[in-house]
């Protein structure tokens, strides 16, 4: 088993290599919460996250001949930048598949470290099938994303950063997939068995929860989740163990959770965060009188397709009662557009598209249903402005 002697030997090996990324107090979250909340910042890690850590000490530890015949991954992403770059400095060729539909800005960096990108199935789990099979194939070595000690080892310097620049913390909060990122900085407990290291899954791609419950790791049923860094289906085993034996507790947050964590960290922390980056906040906020102070979210990445975060900024504006779509019924006649806008003006609610539809089978004769995007100040206006504009009149659908 890997303890905590393999993660200081990692932290040496990686010092010329890594960022020791910044640990940020946080007065928003601080003040939301009421204790004291420091974020650890690996979205600003060398590829965006804390995966180079873990890939590195990996490719560090094989011999001449492995590396000859260069290595494998499968990746969403992260992993998939971090093993590239390892491979590229280790002075390996890299192979990633990668999940179709990968998002483009994740592919790009991959291939410009210098690796090779294959396009293979829905999800990691499928792509990670096709990395093995051309392991087998080729005699290239695998490079798992989480279930390896060295990988553990890796990922578990985050732990002992966090240790060292924070001494006197008492929780951490550390998204939730494989594993290998929540059991490295577990290990962190064999110097500090009074620090809480709690894991964080999405509701909806959630396996730990299930595998916990039997004793060993089982596949979860992965529903769609805009965290796609911590949608695994099946926990890793090494991994697995350590976190059995070391994590205090797995919670899962919402996308709702995760969005709005995500919103919160861009406006108020001025960080962009990916959305499984953005679970530990999230879980602070949903129970923030959970976590005994002082707590360190560990933001994992800051990888995020921009048509994705416009997505999530929409998704989260909506959970928070920022931005809503109102459906109105009027008699299709000269001015009634004009009356909602000019209503909608006086109650401070800000327009910003509007479509028209007079083709339901719904609508009687001369009638039109007009599509409403506004912006509102938060939930407590948007139910004033509902309110009101029913009590003016107008035919809310």
């Amino acid at each position: 088993m890997v303890d905590l002697r393999d993660v200081e030997a990692a932290r040496d090996l990686l010092a010329p290599v890594v960022e020791r990324t910044p640990m940020a107090h946080s007065r928003w979250l601080s003040q939301r919460v009421g204790t004291d909340v420091h974020l650890k910042c690996e979205n600003l890690q060398r590829t965006g996250s804390f995966k180079i850590r873990g890939a590195y000490v990996r490719i560090a530890g094989l011999s001449d001949a492995e590396r000859a015949r260069g290595v494998v991954a499968a990746s969403a992403g992260n992993h998939a930048q971090g093993v590239a770059l390892a491979a590229q400095l280790l002075g390996t060729r890299a192979t990633i598949f990668m999940p179709d539909g990968a998002a483009l800005p994740k592919v790009a960096a991959t291939r410009g470290y210098g690796a090779d990108v294959e396009f293979a199935g829905t999800g990691v789990t499928e792509a990670l099938v096709h990395a093995k099979a051309f392991a087998e194939r080729t005699g290239a070595v695998l490079i798992h994303p989480f279930d390896h000690e060295d990988v553990l080892a890796g990922q578990g310097t985050v732990g002992l950063e966090i240790i060292e620049q924070l001494p006197e913390v008492s929780t951490v909060l550390v998204p939730l997939g494989g594993g290998g990122l929540a059991a490295g900085i577990a290990l962190l407990r064999e110097r500090r068995p009074d620090v809480s290291v709690v894991g964080v899954q999405a509701a909806d791609a959630a396996a730990y929860p299930g595998s916990l419950a039997e004793g060993h790791p089982v596949a979860g049923v992965m529903g769609p989740t805009m965290a796609d860094g911590i949608a695994v289906a099946e926990p890793g085993l090494i991994p697995f163990e350590v976190i059995a034996k070391e994590l205090d507790d797995v919670v899962t947050v919402s996308e709702d959770a995760m969005s709005a964590a995500l919103i919160g960290l861009l406006e108020r922390a001025k960080m962009l965060v990916e959305p499984s980056g953005a679970a530990g906040v999230a879980a602070l906020l949903d129970d923030p009188d959970r976590f005994a102070g002082p707590v360190v979210p560990v933001l994992s990445g800051g990888n995020i397709d921009a048509l994705l975060l416009l997505d999530v900024i929409r998704h989260g504006l909506a959970a928070a009662g920022r931005f809503m779509q109102l459906r109105v019924r009027f008699s299709d006649r000269p001015g009634e557009l004009m009356r909602l806008l000019t209503d909608l003006a006086a109650l401070q609610v800000n327009v910003l598209d509007v479509a028209h539809d007079r083709a339901a089978d719904s609508l009687g004769v001369r009638e039109v249903e007009v599509a409403v995007q506004v912006a509102t100040r938060g939930p407590d206006h948007a139910a004033d402005a509902l309110h009101r504009l029913a009590g003016l009149g107008h035919r809310l659908v």
